[in-house]
């Protein structure tokens, strides 16, 4: 059986922590795109990680953990993030990476970084983790595939052709040094050192764990609306963050994914810009926000930056839903909201005057403002309840109306950042 586990917004739902929590009862973890950008942070009887390329089922015995073809692999960030949570008492874990995976250089970590300055003011909030240049490169078929280490003909033309293209850029638009061919073979070859134990033909290797009946975990990162195709373009990320995409960056057939769990957040979050309707506009009431949310606030997990803090937008999340194919929602962090007396939620978008519950293109998001209706507050600490029939009246009607506008179950109430801190409906 293959689950995918995604989200539904703007990123930051809590993916890691029902990952890790479901990865109980897996065998394997597939990574399937994004890279070292963003971070699942997961708390356990290990500690409290930040992941970013490890998938997050690292932390079991029985698992195998998989980075797959449509991952962003840079092999020194893995190797790095494999020795931190081994020196931190974790059992090494089984690590597979596809052969088909490209690499994510050093150049496009500086190409991103000097694009990101030159374009100043008009910048995309970037997290200068070269992922765009990546992908660019990926689709512009001068990226180099794992494969391709271990065949110094190959390589050679490769950087001949990367060095051309590259050097001409940095320096003439960047006005900043050229690569050098023989370092960037050197480097090359540390690499594929590096990643040579772990090599594996992964769609042959999943696809005799489908027939043996293997449990399956796809791991998402980012969400909804930060897919190039269906979010809030061009303030996305560079590959698909939707469940349909699981199926290309793991190499495995479609209809293989069986159940699609979508992780929603009980209120809303987002780093770096973009449209963002719900948006709280008052300071102190999300910066309030902010200092209780999520596992010691809401700081992205690779930047540190402070989130920018909403109330729970059902126009957002109800199209993050659908458009992930969602069989059953995970709400997240509900316990956060236990302060508040009254809690709004964003019912609808008032677009010139026109109110509409369909999450728009980017030009109308633009337009955009917040529709609220009011549900009383439950004011009280829910942590530690492990029944849905014991959880406050109000914070059940809380759920309940989140569930009808989803238009989908909501079947896991995550209501802590323990691994066992969740409820099952």
């Amino acid at each position: 059986m293959v689950r995918a586990i995604v989200g539904a917004n703007w990123g930051d739902e809590g993916k890691g922590k029902i990952t890790d929590m479901l990865a109980a009862k897996a065998d394997i973890i597939i990574r399937f795109q994004g890279g070292s950008n963003a971070g699942h942070t997961i708390i356990n009887n290990y500690g409290k990680f930040a992941l970013h390329l490890l998938p997050s089922g690292v932390f079991y015995d029985h698992t195998t953990s998989v980075i797959g073809n449509g991952v962003a692999l840079n092999i020194p960030y893995l190797i790095k993030e494999i020795n931190e949570i081994v020196e931190k008492g974790v059992p090494r874990p089984k690590i597979l990476v596809s052969d088909r995976a490209q690499l994510l250089m050093p150049y496009h970590i500086l190409q991103d970084t000097y694009e990101e300055a030159r374009l100043a003011g008009k910048a995309y909030g970037s997290t200068k983790s070269g992922i765009a240049p990546f992908y660019s490169d990926k689709f512009a078929k001068i990226g180099i595939q794992v494969s391709e280490l271990f065949d110094d003909e190959i390589l050679e033309e490769k950087v001949e052709k990367i060095c051309t293209l590259k050097n001409v850029m940095f320096k003439h638009l960047y006005h900043m040094p050229e690569l050098d061919k023989t370092e960037l073979m050197n480097t090359l070859h540390e690499y594929r050192d590096m990643i040579e134990p772990f090599v594996c033909d992964v769609s042959a290797y999943l696809y005799k764990a489908i027939k043996e009946g293997k449990n399956i975990l796809l791991e998402g990162q980012l969400g909804s609306l930060k897919d190039p195709d269906h979010g809030i373009y061009p303030m996305v990320t560079s590959s698909s963050t939707l469940a349909a995409y699981g199926a290309i960056g793991a190499g495995i057939a479609p209809y293989e994914i069986s159940d699609i769990t979508t992780v929603v957040k009980a209120y809303s979050s987002a780093v770096g810009a973009g449209e963002f309707v719900s948006e709280i506009l008052d300071e102190a009431v999300a910066d309030e926000l902010r200092r209780r949310g999520g596992d010691g606030g809401e700081f992205g997990a690779t930047t540190g930056r402070p989130r920018r803090m909403g109330w729970f937008d059902a126009v957002a999340s109800r199209y993050g839903v659908r458009i992930q194919g969602t069989t059953e929602v995970a709400l997240t962090v509900l316990d956060v909201l236990g302060y508040l007396d009254e809690i709004p939620v964003c019912v609808g978008y008032d677009i010139n005057g026109e109110i509409t519950k369909d999450f728009p293109t980017t030009n109308k998001l633009k337009l955009a403002k917040p529709v609220y209706e009011y549900l009383p507050g439950w004011k009280c600490d829910i942590r530690g309840v492990k029944e849905y029939d014991k959880l406050p009246e109000n914070c059940r009607k809380y759920i309940e109306f989140i569930e009808k506008e989803l238009e989908v179950p909501v079947k896991l109430v995550s209501n802590g950042p323990g691994r066992d801190d969740i409820i099952y409906r």
